[in-house]
């Protein structure tokens, strides 16, 4: 396959309608992105497996579902107020902003050579005014991550659903950060969505399901169909742990830009129930009813992010492939992913009965699973732009089909067809699904 690059995963986004820049009819809002028809169906389709996998099939882990805005002392108590920034350089001449980590040159500009300013701390939450004063007095953050939600609300889950540990709380959400030097398209942007979970467990059985969870998610992303070879696990040097952490380690996934994150599992220790417990002046401890002790529960965090892992999926699944003089782009989606399961097309657009037939039998289709219709170009152009959208099957309508009452069928990676009864097409779709 010819080389994959971050312009070809981009091209294609914009074209097929997965990813769009932010306010583009204005020119843009920098390193912010709107999900398009099938972006947002295949977002949908990612949270679903993930929230499936570790809330539905398990019998340990319930979902929330926290606010953005949350108390302004939720963000002292976590360290976020005073520990959470960036040291920054800003050029004296283009203006640009620079991470002081990033720099080679302390003193230049890498953009225009320009002297650079001393190097200061900068915090990367974003703030906003709740009411209609805006003073000090009513300050307050938009979350920089959906975990703080789930700590505050530890008090709550345990008078509500009384649960034993191990047990852990699941949230999907939107989170903020003021980045200073975001890009590489949707891997690091200032609005993000999280999957995160915090499991609370027993301090002397922290290390053993701190292993598991590692375990655990490194085998969730190859259940999606990511190629083993494209990922890694990174265990974190301990100059490299959050004050809070006893352990962390990334997953990792081969970009065309490089290494980087997709997911990170950590050890929180008893750091943030300890915070919270302080701050708010509430008893936070779990109570064993079997010993009759009160402690603080170790916390294994396994946070990823859903921006960067479907541009990871996008990515793996991107092929390139040489049929006969032409080149076919296919995304090689797992079939619980894709945006789109099968299309019906009509053969010939301008004979009535047979685009009757054929809407008939996408209708039909979509009561039991994502189906769509298209009629807008000849077949082999119908083909390829559903090959580029990841579309597991593609059914034709053609003229022949009003005598003999069968379809064909296409499979999107082997590219073969067959001939179905039509009154067996919802049958064979399904089982095949």
């Amino acid at each position: 396959m010819p080389e994959l690059t971050m312009e070809k995963i981009v091209s294609l986004c914009k074209r097929r309608g997965f990813i769009f820049q932010s306010s583009d009819i204005y020119g843009g809002l920098s390193n912010t992105w709107d999900y398009g028809p099938y972006g947002v169906e295949l977002k949908n389709n990612l949270k679903r497996a993930w929230w499936k996998a570790n809330v539905h099939d398990r019998y340990d882990i319930l979902g929330m579902d926290s606010a953005i805005l949350m108390h302004p002392k939720t963000w002292e108590a976590s360290g976020h107020v005073k520990n959470f920034f960036d040291l920054k350089n800003d050029c004296l001449s283009c203006r640009k902003r620079h991470k002081s980590e990033d720099l080679k040159d302390k003193d230049k500009c890498p953009e225009c050579g320009g002297k650079l300013t001393e190097s200061r701390p900068f915090n990367l939450m974003f703030k906003t005014h709740h009411g209609p004063i805006e003073d000090t007095e009513n300050e307050l953050y938009l979350r920089p991550e959906t975990a703080q939600g789930m700590f505050v609300n530890f008090l709550n889950i345990l008078d509500s659903r009384h649960p034993k540990l191990p047990f852990g709380l699941a949230q999907i959400g939107k989170s903020f950060r003021n980045e200073i030097t975001p890009g590489n398209f949707t891997f690091r942007t200032r609005e993000f969505e999280q999957m995160e979970i915090e499991y609370f467990v027993k301090p002397e059985d922290a290390k053993k399901a701190y292993e598991e969870w590692v375990a655990n998610r490194f085998n969730w992303y190859l259940s999606l169909g990511i190629k083993k070879e494209n990922l890694r696990l990174r265990e974190h040097a301990k100059d490299e742990l959050a004050h809070y952490a006893l352990a962390c380690t990334d997953i990792e996934y081969n970009f065309p830009f490089g290494w980087s994150e997709l997911e990170g599992i950590a050890n929180r220790t008893d750091f943030d129930l300890k915070q919270h417990a302080e701050y708010s002046g509430k008893d936070l401890r779990y109570f064993d009813a079997e010993t009759k002790e009160r402690f603080y529960p170790y916390i294994i965090e396994p946070s990823g992010g859903i921006d960067r892992a479907i541009l990871a999926i996008l990515t793996d699944a991107y092929h390139e492939e040489k049929v006969k003089d032409d080149t076919r782009v296919v995304l090689k989606l797992n079939k619980e992913l894709s945006p789109v399961k099968v299309a019906v097309f009509p053969l010939l657009k301008n004979r009535a009965e047979i685009v009757e037939l054929a809407k008939k039998i996408a209708q039909d289709l979509k009561k039991s699973t994502v189906a769509t219709y298209d009629d807008t170009g000849a077949i082999g152009k119908l083909y390829r732009r559903q090959d580029e959208v990841g579309t597991l099957y593609c059914v034709t309508v053609d003229v022949q089909s009003l005598e003999d009452k069968q379809v064909t069928v296409r499979d999107r990676d082997t590219m073969q067809q067959e001939r179905i009864s039509i009154d067996r097409i919802k049958e064979y779709i399904i089982n095949k699904l």
